[in-house]
Parts: C-alpha cells; sequence; structure tokens
C-alpha cells in the first residue's frame, strides 16, 4: 500500500467539504443501491427546471419490472426479448453515458404463471423480468425467474459462472416465478430458493463455489439485505416463515421473526437502527420488530403490527429516514397507490398522499424520489409534518413497477417500454 502524504488527506478533506456531490457521487451497484436500503449519499437538484430535468439519453427497454444498475461506465437491466423463438429474460448492458447497447446474454424462459398483461383491464402495459442485476468489480450477477444464478463479465458478457438453483440445489420455485434479486456483500453473493437444509445459500462471487447452505425455509419474491444491528453485519432473508437472520459467513442464524405469508411476499426488510420491519399484501399488513442481544445471542421483540386494512406494502420496498418509513402503500391501486409516512417505532401513519400506483422510492439528500407506475418522477421532503412535494416530472411511456437508480449525477429509470438517464447533478 502507498503511503497518502498528509497534505493530500487535508486537501481531500476540504474538497469533501465544499463539494460533497462530488465527493459522494458513486456507482448505484445492485437492487436498491450499494447501501442495501434504498438511500443515496449523493446529492441532487431539488428545484427542477420547468421543463423538468435534462434528459442525457433515451433508449427502448421492451417488457421488465427491472430496476437498472450502474457500474464501471455501464448501465445493466434485464428485459423479454425473443430469442431461438421463445421469450426470454435478457440482461442488457448499455453504455451509461450514451444508452447505446453494448451487449446481450439471454438468461432462460420468461413465463410468469398469470402475471402481467393477463391481470385486471387497468394492469395492461407490458410483463417482464422483476429481479435487477448487480454489479461488483467487473462482474454482473444476474438471478432469473427460473433461478438460475450466473456471473457475467460486465465488459462483454462473457458467462464465467452458473448455478442452477433448481437442479443443483433442489430449488423450489413460487407463484409468478422467482422476482429476488442477488445480493452482494463482500465476497459473498447470497439467494433464497434451495431446498430442504439448503434454502438459504452464500456463493463465493469469484468463482462461484457453494461457501454454505442452510435452512428449509420457503423462499418468497423478496431480495435479502445486508446490515449491521447492534454492531454486527447480518444477512436478513425475508422467507415465507417471516423474517430469518444469518451471519454472513457461516450462514448460522442468528435471530427469527415469524411473520404471516399468503400468496406473495414481495419487499425487501427495512432496518433502522435495531428495528426490522417488514409488510406484505394479501391481507397480511406490515410489523417490526427490535432486535436485542441476550448472553451471546439475539432476539427479535415484536413492537407492533398492523392490518392490512391499515398499511402494508405490495412490492415496493419503503425507505426509512430518523425513524420514519415513506412507501408505497396498497395492493393493486394501480395508478392511485398513496405514498405514506409511517412512525417504524410504532406503526403509525402521519400522512398519505394518493395517486402514485404501485412504483418505488429512492432516498436522497433528504428527500424521497418517487417513481410513479405512471412514469412521473416525483421528489418528495422526507418530513414526517406533512406531504411536501417539490418537484413533479412525466419521464417515461409504459408502466414503472420499479425505482428510479442515482449514480453520478444522474437518474436512471426505466419501464416496460423504455429507460431514461437523466442529469440531477446539483450545480
Amino acid at each position: 500500500m502507498t503511503a497518502v502524504p498528509c497534505k493530500t488527506v487535508v486537501l481531500a478533506a476540504l474538497v469533501a467539504g465544499l463539494f460533497p456531490d462530488r465527493v459522494h457521487a458513486v456507482d448505484w451497484t445492485q437492487f436498491r443501491g450499494p447501501n442495501h436500503d434504498g438511500s443515496s449519499s449523493e446529492q441532487i437538484l431539488t428545484h427542477w427546471p420547468q421543463a423538468g430535468l435534462r434528459q442525457i439519453w433515451k433508449a427502448p427497454l421492451q417488457d421488465g419490472f427491472s430496476a437498472v444498475t450502474v457500474g464501471g461506465g455501464k448501465a445493466f437491466t434485464l428485459v423479454t426479448r425473443e430469442v431461438d423463438g421463445a421469450d426470454q429474460e435478457v440482461c442488457v448492458a448499455l453504455d451509461a453515458n450514451s444508452g447505446q447497447e453494448l451487449w446481450t446474454i439471454p438468461l432462460g424462459i420468461a413465463q410468469y404463471d398469470n402475471g402481467g398483461n393477463k391481470g385486471t383491464p387497468n394492469n395492461a402495459g407490458g410483463d417482464g423480468p422483476r429481479s435487477t442485476p448487480a454489479y461488483d468489480d467487473g462482474k454482473v450477477y444476474t438471478y432469473s425467474s427460473r433461478m438460475v444464478l450466473k456471473c457475467l463479465d460486465a465488459g462483454t458478457g462473457k458467462q464465467i459462472w452458473v448455478c442452477n438453483v433448481t437442479k443443483e440445489h433442489a430449488g423450489r420455485n413460487i407463484h409468478w416465478e422467482s422476482a429476488a434479486s442477488p445480493l452482494i456483500d463482500g465476497d459473498l453473493v447470497f439467494i433464497a430458493g434451495g431446498g430442504p437444509g439448503q434454502s438459504l445459500l452464500a456463493f463465493d462471487k469469484k468463482d462461484g463455489h457453494v461457501v454454505w447452505q442452510g435452512q428449509d425455509d420457503r423462499m418468497t419474491q423478496s431480495t435479502p439485505v445486508a446490515a449491521t444491528i447492534l454492531g454486527l453485519r447480518q444477512i436478513i432473508f425475508f422467507t415465507q416463515s417471516g423474517l430469518v437472520s444469518v451471519a454472513p459467513k457461516t450462514g448460522a442464524v442468528l435471530w427469527r421473526y415469524p411473520f404471516p405469508y399468503n400468496t406473495s411476499t414481495a419487499i425487501s426488510p427495512v432496518v433502522s437502527g435495531d428495528i426490522v420491519y417488514c409488510s406484505a399484501a394479501y391481507g397480511v399488513g406490515s410489523s417490526a420488530c427490535r432486535i436485542s442481544k441476550y448472553g451471546s445471542g439475539f432476539a427479535a421483540t415484536q413492537l407492533w403490527f398492523q392490518p392490512a386494512s391499515v398499511i402494508a406494502n405490495h412490492w415496493s420496498t419503503p425507505v426509512c429516514a430518523n425513524g420514519y418509513l415513506y412507501g408505497i402503500f396498497g395492493q393493486a391501486k394501480f395508478g392511485r397507490a398513496p405514498l405514506a409516512c409511517v412512525e417504524m417505532a410504532t406503526g403509525r401513519v402521519l400522512w398519505s398522499h394518493e395517486g402514485f400506483g404501485p412504483g418505488g422510492c429512492t432516498l436522497v439528500n433528504g428527500h424521497v424520489l418517487v417513481l410513479s407506475d405512471a412514469g412521473d418522477l416525483v421528489l418528495v421532503k422526507a418530513t414526517p409534518k406533512a406531504y411536501t412535494e417539490e418537484a413533479r416530472s412525466h419521464v417515461l411511456a409504459g408502466k414503472c413497477w420499479n425505482y428510479a437508480s442515482i449514480s453520478n449525477g444522474r437518474i436512471y429509470a426505466r419501464s416496460t417500454k423504455e429507460g431514461v438517464s437523466l442529469d440531477a447533478s446539483a450545480k
């Protein structure tokens, strides 16, 4: 390691103070960002021009609910395309600066039982992959709806390693197929979906060998999260039996929190300090538990439970700021689902504002950046006092069932028709 001169360190600190947006400009490396919590450390414009943010590029991205990952100068997402006479999920790499398509790699058959256009009339507009690729150190990781985990070279799309969880780990898929994204933390890739004794899995991200496997928890559509609680790093899975927290390097269970399952569970757990939030639609509801230490172990104690008639998240995971959740609530309220603020420690709804539909939320610069299901980007203050809208712009045609990504001063968003990159840098 090369020693860094003291003057260089001081200068860097001064730059950090003067230009925080430049220092905190980072890649958006996986589902819900590099922090696993839907938050961005960047500073973006909070007062938008009347004509909206400057469009850098727009590109066709037909069919898919995958969000956009950004890393190494490229943007990655999943789409549906016909390959060898059949609709397949396809990983697409775009130039992050121009939107030019660089390479595509088929991942397998795209079929989702009775999802998408086969639903209610107001749920038309396309279907497609639900999983979001992860980027790490020049590699892209994908987890298909048929539970095939792949590691690809980010420069070329060439396959480095693959694991078919169904064939190699007695995988048990679910209705509407898997929607979970691969989670990378440290040297490992985490997924759920295996059979008895191997339902939770950790792979070495370099060569794909199984580092550990264990438990007998049936999978959901939820993507696991990595978080540090009470000083200990842990991976939290949201399974059909509830929340399961494990030690990243060994898979040893740290704590469990039972939670009901019915039809589908899709959001990721939300962590704030020692409190963990979970929710499901289909008549289930929402709850939060507090994690505490006892001796050498941990315990999860319920703080509250609210039925689905009060609050429930369908598939949009809320973000958390200063102990308050901001998210899209309600089930199948296309075009009208509300953005609401909920006190995480109590489950108390502080305000609710309809008109977003089941889109997604990103936390940035003291604001919630909401992508509505109709393609509107809306900037709302992250305050429990009242719904305060700062800016709004219609940026996409098609159906948006994901969230906006933020990387290097730009917003990346997509629908079932197209993707867009917008200049949101604070100047």
